[in-house]
């Protein structure tokens, strides 16, 4: 999988700061060694805003790094400024969209709990269109478009020679509600079906019957970054989304995932019940 601005943006920063911290020196001795204040160096470390890769070429040589190391976290801060093809659109998006955008481009995997919805890369556009009507009421029919578009945009990630593997823990609940009218909800529990007899997309069902689960608070997605350290956790909330990447926050959601896992149906007996919903329609 190719290697996204974002990845190496916060590649680079967790980078800088090992190599600062294992030379011995604090923000404030860092940067007087190469001329840039503590508070720019903390900003390079927290993988927030662009880096000019000829400070990056200095602290590395301050911080008396291996050649072939400076060289590589050189090209990580030329390679952070490439820009996503959602940046072309013509039309502006939501800037909680605009980092999802960024992060799935360059993961490895994403694990869904979903318990309203179908997860977005597993939508059919019908079911896409009926869901934004619902959820953005004040939205124009243009606008609307607009978003379904990018979601099938989206589901571009699907496709390519390396996808991300894709693990959706799907309440019972989102399967038996109605979206779209009959048609719509038939082609969208379709769609699931041949999805998860993909090798990249594994679906589980987590039925009624597990009564009380581990994430009863609503549905979220783990975005997994190359690394451990790359992971983000992305929570839906009413207008929009919450990402975080503390590490507490992250062991947390990953746990939540796990119990959920291992609460669901099998993979054979959750197809069997996705069946059974879609020939009852």
């Amino acid at each position: 999988m190719a290697v996204g601005p974002t990845t190496r943006r916060r590649q680079l920063g967790a980078d800088l700061r090992r190599l600062r911290e294992r030379a011995g020196l604090t923000l404030e001795e860092a940067g007087s060694l190469v001329g840039i204040s503590k508070a720019t160096l903390s900003r390079y470390e927290t993988k927030d805003g662009t880096v000019k890769w000829p400070a990056v070429d200095a602290l590395c040589r301050a911080y008396e790094a291996p050649e072939q190391e400076r060289h590589t976290l050189v090209e990580l801060a030329k390679g952070a400024k490439i820009r996503g093809w959602w940046r072309s659109l013509a039309d502006p998006i939501p800037e909680s969209m605009n980092l999802m955008l960024t992060l799935e481009d360059e993961v490895v995997r994403e694990d869904h709990y979903a318990c309203m919805y179908v997860p977005g890369l597993l939508q059919t556009r019908g079911y896409a269109e009926a869901v934004h009507r619902a959820s953005e009421m004040r939205c124009t029919e243009q606008e609307i478009t607009h978003m379904v578009d990018i979601r099938m945009k989206r589901q571009e990630l699907l496709e390519r020679d390396e996808p991300p593997h894709i693990w959706a823990v799907i309440d019972e609940a989102v399967v038996r509600r109605m979206v779209g009218g009959r048609d719509v909800m038939r082609d969208q529990l379709r769609r699931l079906l041949t999805r998860a007899g993909e090798p990249h997309v594994t679906v589980q069902i987590l039925p009624f019957s597990a009564g009380a689960h581990a994430a009863a608070v609503g549905s979220f997605v783990v975005l997994g970054g190359a690394t451990p350290e790359l992971d983000v956790v992305y929570v839906d909330i009413l207008g929009g989304g919450l990402f975080m990447e503390k590490q507490q926050e992250l062991a947390r959601y990953k746990l939540a995932f796990e119990y959920l896992r291992a609460q669901a149906l099998d993979i054979e007996a959750s197809v069997a019940l996705l069946d059974q919903v879609c020939e009852g329609l």
